[in-house]
């Protein structure tokens, strides 16, 4: 594989980070990722106590090897920045919303800080702030972000307007969007969706089908499924999911649905339940490359065919 600042930076075997999906990655699945060469991350939903922070960092550490957190800047509380803190994971991803205050307690941790940007204007002010790398996210990503630009497009003006290095998230699945981000000028990529597949997530059955049954056109982007559970999310920042009953009944209908507690209850009921015809999945479009359970090594493993397919193009 290419050295590039990724890999240098947490001595990787791949140049590739397994996003921070809340809900879905949890200490066992960053660990295991880490483990299998590449740099695994687990998110903190705003709602989980001090405690889960500490073991779940405590799990991912076990493998030995770096390892990331990534943090919701809406939802920051000071117990959980402390946390993260005292963990002292080698990235944490701060973003969506006002992060600004974060970068430097981070940093002066010892603690690489990254933040993700959905446009070229948030990627030249996340340099700005000082951190030490800009994850462009393009609109195809699975969870939460921009959808006002394309991975490709944004990729291309954010390694034209920043200095620091730039990873590539939204869209990279395979082996073949990893090289071609990797030959665009990226430092890395950075891939949730291929991981939605994995034995370590925290999904259940129910939801693990969902994924491996969903094609490419089988996601939507709106912010239906924050306003049902009444999360203040930046409104800018609406959330990629799979496509389901729930989503289709309350598209364009926000208002109403934000005052409809019926509704919210059954989200809620239905998460409990498994019934995902209207609890959600969050995935992003390239959900139709992941069509069988496989462990996260087995998936690191595939990403980094990516060195046999940027070969073709080496000096004889």
């Amino acid at each position: 594989m290419p050295r590039t600042w990724l890999t240098e930076r947490f001595e990787l075997q791949v140049p590739l980070v397994g996003a921070p999906m809340a809900g879905v990655s949890d200490g066992r699945l960053a660990g295991a990722v880490s483990a299998a060469g590449a740099l695994g991350m687990f998110g903190v939903p705003p709602s989980v106590p001090v405690s889960w922070i500490e073991e779940q960092a405590a799990i991912a550490a076990a493998s030995g090897r770096p390892y990331g957190i990534g943090l919701l800047a809406w939802g920051l509380s000071d117990e959980h920045l402390k946390a993260v803190l005292r963990v002292r994971p080698a990235l944490v991803s701060v973003s969506f919303g006002d992060y600004a205050p974060y970068v430097e307690p981070l940093r002066a941790a010892g603690i690489t800080v990254a933040v993700q940007a959905g446009t070229t204007e948030e990627a030249v002010q996340a340099e700005r702030t000082g951190v030490d790398a800009v994850v462009a996210r393009g609109g195809e990503g699975g969870g939460h972000g921009r959808d006002d630009v394309a991975t490709l497009p944004l990729l291309q003006t954010v390694l034209d307007a920043v200095r620091v290095p730039v990873l590539a998230a939204g869209g990279i699945a395979t082996a073949r969007g990893l090289a071609a981000v990797l030959a665009a000028g990226a430092e890395g990529g950075w891939a949730g969706t291929a991981f939605l597949g994995c034995t370590e997530t925290t999904l259940p059955p129910e939801g693990l089908r969902r994924v491996l049954d969903a094609g490419e056109t089988g996601t939507a982007y709106g912010r239906v499924f924050d306003v049902a559970q009444g999360l203040p999310w930046p409104p800018e920042y609406g959330g990629r999911a799979l496509r389901n009953a729930f989503y289709d009944r309350w598209r364009d209908r926000e208002d109403e649905l934000a005052r409809d507690e019926q509704a919210r209850a059954g989200l809620e009921a239905a998460r409990q339940g498994r019934d995902f015809d209207t609890a959600y999945v969050y995935a992003g479009q390239a959900v139709g490359t992941v069509t069988r359970e496989r462990d996260a090594a087995d998936v690191v493993a595939g990403f980094a065919a990516a060195d046999e397919l940027l070969s073709r193009f080496a000096a004889p």
